[in-house]
């Protein structure tokens, strides 16, 4: 087992991560870890782009404005002015460090601007339908070649070292982060690394679910570990699923841009029929959660497997060149956009809640900050405004790199190793298999778009009886990549079903046909930990 020392240590690789380790990386050595390689984050399948005030009819006013009604009452108005003010700024970083943005030489800004579902204007600058690919790949590059930037790919974090694991921790009401225990999964060996800060950027939770548009290592293990280790939790039960994934065998987990609709797609009933007008005057722009209900509504009325998203009335050139990468996915599963329509249905997407923070990133524990996905900050209140979220990584990226460099290193101390003295190799693999089937299987059932108190309780009684067989198998073998994901799952899980008992109402994405009706008060779902270990 080897033993590093970082001055900050980064867990996640996605934009959030990225932009914080550019940041620092002048005047600190720096590590980041990601599950498998620098590539594989929810950030680089993002296909419609960042939501900024860059033309002259906008202001942070209006995005501000939008922000808030997406939001239904629980968006932090000074968090979202602060991040909304500091959008134009993150942009130009953006385009500074080589991103290359969709041109458009009639526009004002030079950049071609689209809208998307709950934006009142143009506003979200994109590269095609791959922003988050365009991005990613630009900052990977230069993680690479930076000399104070170490690359640990394959490595997994299995738990925060916090004041709690040392053997001379007295202080109970204080408590500290000096590192993380951390898997490396090649080499099947646990490493500490110690860090004056570390900061939690692993992504969401969309995995919790059977039907998402996340990618495999979306997981919740920050929200997870940083539970564990004593921080606050907020507003777990406002998972955002996206009205439009692809419908398709071979499609797993592929999304349908909000932009589709932002440039004119119609959803429709399989007879051709519309049925958005219905539900919102706002129709097919309506935020996300009012789409993803309707259309979960009209497939349980009708029975039906999908609905269709058709944009053949558009041009065959403006469809490829708009949206060349849905264009070919679907080309290659025998869909011709130009003439055909799409057929979708809604998938867990997003993590509105997480790990409650401060402006500047910082959670409850010193030196342990959150960011990214992972993070409660505030911004997206009860569901996220399209294209806000890699606006927000990229906002605390750099507000928690200017903390971090304000403050003087704690130094380092001796860190108890990783024992697994007392446990044994597996005996069945399959255990872990069957209760990740599961736990995905009725989270989709019980938690989903439309919840009840009923569904909810069946949840958290599956909930209890696999902690309970996940913790056995923790404490007795020793641990894969597999049993920490799962294990941080079934966390996350119960975080999710223990904040939506909480809330005796139905706001933004949580829905309950027992509380059909918003209080006239809105307030954070708060969860606390009692003992951290």
């Amino acid at each position: 087992m080897q033993h590093y020392h970082f001055d900050t240590l980064i867990i996640g690789s996605g934009l959030a991560g990225l932009t914080l380790a550019l940041n620092l990386a002048q005047s600190q050595k720096v590590a980041i870890i990601t599950k498998r390689t620098l590539h594989d984050s929810s950030s680089i399948w993002a296909q419609g782009g960042i939501a900024a005030v860059l033309s002259m009819e906008d202001s942070s006013d209006t995005h501000m404005r939008d922000t808030l009604v997406a939001g239904a009452g629980l968006c932090d108005e000074t968090i979202t002015r602060y991040v909304v003010e500091n959008g134009p700024q993150a942009i130009k970083w953006l385009i500074s460090q080589g991103v290359s943005f969709t041109r458009d030489n009639n526009s004002e800004t030079g950049y071609h601007l689209t809208q998307e579902g709950g934006h009142s204007v143009r506003r979200v600058i994109h590269t095609k339908d791959a922003t988050g690919k365009a991005v990613q790949l630009t900052l990977s590059k230069k993680i690479c070649a930076h000399p104070n930037i170490t690359m640990l790919e394959h490595h997994i974090a299995v738990d925060l070292i916090t004041s709690s694991k040392l053997p001379y921790h007295t202080d109970k009401h204080h408590s500290r982060c000096y590192g993380a225990y951390v898997l490396d999964i090649k080499a099947d060996k646990i490493h500490t690394i110690a860090a004056h800060n570390t900061v939690l950027a692993t992504g969401g939770a969309g995995k919790v679910y059977l039907y998402t548009t996340n990618p495999d290592t979306a997981t919740g293990d920050g929200i997870a570990m940083g539970w564990r280790a004593g921080c606050r939790v907020a507003n777990m039960e406002f998972i955002q699923f996206h009205p439009t994934c692809l419908y398709h065998p071979h499609a797993k987990s592929f999304l349908i841009s909000e932009a589709v609709r932002g440039e004119g797609g119609l959803l429709k009933l399989p007879n051709g029929e519309r049925f958005m007008p219905r539900h919102d005057e706002r129709a097919e722009l309506a935020p996300r959660d009012i789409v993803a209900r309707a259309i979960d509504f009209e497939m349980k009325k009708r029975g039906l497997d999908c609905v269709y998203l058709d944009i053949s009335h558009k041009s065959a050139d403006f469809l490829k060149q708009h949206f060349p990468t849905i264009y070919a996915r679907c080309h290659e599963l025998g869909i011709d956009i130009t003439r055909q329509p799409i057929p979708v249905v809604p998938a867990a997407h997003y993590t509105c809640g997480g790990i409650v923070t401060d402006q500047n990133g910082k959670t409850d524990l010193d030196n342990l900050y959150a960011i990214g996905e992972t993070a409660h900050t505030g911004l997206h209140g009860a569901n996220r405004l399209a294209s806000n979220s890699l606006l927000e990584c990229l906002v605390f990226g750099q507000a928690a790199a200017q903390d971090i460099l304000n403050q003087a290193p704690t130094p380092f101390i001796t860190l108890p190793k990783w024992d697994e003295s007392r446990v044994t190799d597996a005996d069945e693999e399959i255990v872990i298999s069957h209760n990740w089937d599961e736990l995905r299987r009725f989270m989709w059932s019980y938690v989903g778009i439309v919840r009840t108190n009923k569904r909810l309780q069946r949840a958290q009684h599956r909930i209890n009886l696999l902690h309970e067989e996940i913790n056995e198998y923790y404490t007795n073998f020793r641990v894969t990549g597999d049993l920490l994901e799962l294990r941080n799952l079934v966390t996350t899980a119960d975080l999710i079903v223990q904040s939506a008992m909480l809330r005796h109402e139905s706001r933004g994405l949580h829905y309950s046909r027992d509380y059909p009706d918003s209080l006239p008060t809105a307030q954070n779902t708060i969860l606390r930990r009692q003992n951290s270990n």
